[in-house]
């Protein structure tokens, strides 16, 4: 199979960068800066044991590809605000077997979230969910950090809404060999909603700077309590502590990676790299739509949706609200809505 990575970034350069590593054939799409680095120089996988340089096909969209081949598999790896444009451009690309992209091609959705995934089932037929465990950076053109050792990541697939197939055991078997663990599931969904549970913080990191302190991190579990909450009232289930920990363990530790500084998450990288869109209205704002939905109060993700929001749109620096004062705006919002 050849892996066309939709979305070359943190996520997707790390996932094309160590299928290439294990021998498998992949094309890299993206944009920009980046895209003109991939092109000029390769690109450079940093890693704990070096970095590491691919020279791999570079491509802005389906038009460089030509004809796509029949055993080609997607990976959607794009920020969720990204996909639809992504979905549009790629759907109705023509593949060998007379059919299109969407008819035939198999589309992982290696995102943050659970909308990209609900998106691409309008437009897709054979859609899959990937519950990315992946700590990755991406700051940066041309270069992607993965500090994870001895995996680089744990990536749960399942077909989406539900179920397996053969075709996912195959791209599963690829994942193991190119230093990943990805465990096939018919409950995908389940992994995602308590990974979704866990992106709720990267608003706060974004604004805020890491949760390094006692005050950030009593200010995530008030935020995640509210996101239990509109699950819990959703009927949505989610995995729980203690199986993301049994399944994780120990196989993803992070390490210090030579000439990479010590950043933020995907929402922390996007102000970094000064984007101007950020991916909480598909983060806290999941849990914002399904609370106004089931009727749950959601004061504090709907602040940390409107801040980041702002934060991104006004190109404001990533980590300058101190967190003193975001708490103090929390304890407002929290105060209006009692």
């Amino acid at each position: 199979m050849r892996y066309i990575i939709i979305g070359a970034g943190a996520v997707g350069g790390v996932i094309g960068g160590r299928l290439a590593q294990s021998g498998r054939e992949v094309v890299l799409v993206a944009r920009g800066a980046h895209l003109a680095a991939l092109r000029a120089d390769g690109l450079r996988l940093r890693v704990p044991e070096g970095e590491l340089t691919q020279r791999l096909p570079a491509v802005a969209g389906p038009e460089e590809l030509g004809v796509l081949r029949a055993d080609d598999v997607l990976v959607l790896a794009v920020k969720t605000q990204d996909t639809e444009a992504a979905l549009a451009a790629w759907g109705p690309a023509p593949v060998e077997d007379g059919t299109t992209a969407a008819e035939s091609l198999p589309l992982l959705c290696a995102q943050n979230g659970v909308e990209g995934q609900r998106r691409a089932l309008r437009r897709f037929r054979h859609v899959y969910g990937v519950c990315v465990w992946l700590p990755a950076s991406h700051v940066e053109p041309g270069v992607v950090s993965a500090a994870g050792t001895p995996l680089t990541g744990v990536l749960h697939l399942g077909r989406y809404p539900h179920g397996t197939d053969d075709t996912l055991r195959r791209i599963a078997a690829d994942l193991d060999r190119a230093h990943f663990e990805a465990p096939v599931v018919a409950d995908v969904a389940r992994w995602q909603y308590a990974k979704l549970l866990s992106n709720l913080a990267n608003a706060i990191e974004a604004v805020s700077g890491p949760l390094e302190s006692e005050a950030a991190r009593a200010l995530y579990d008030r935020v995640r309590a509210e996101g239990e909450a509109v699950l819990d009232a959703a009927g949505i289930a989610y995995a729980s502590d203690g199986e993301q920990k049994e399944a994780r363990g120990d196989k993803v530790t992070l390490v210090p990676l030579a000439g990479t500084p010590r950043g933020g998450g995907s929402s922390w990288q996007s102000l970094a790299r000064g984007t101007g869109s950020i991916e909480a209205d598909h983060l806290n704002g999941e849990i914002v739509l399904l609370g106004r939905l089931h009727g749950v109060p959601t004061p504090l993700n709907e602040l940390l949706q409107r801040l980041a929001d702002a934060f991104a749109r006004e190109h404001r620096a990533a980590g300058s609200l101190p967190v003193a004062e975001l708490v103090r705006l929390a304890d407002e919002a929290g105060h209006r809505a009692a």
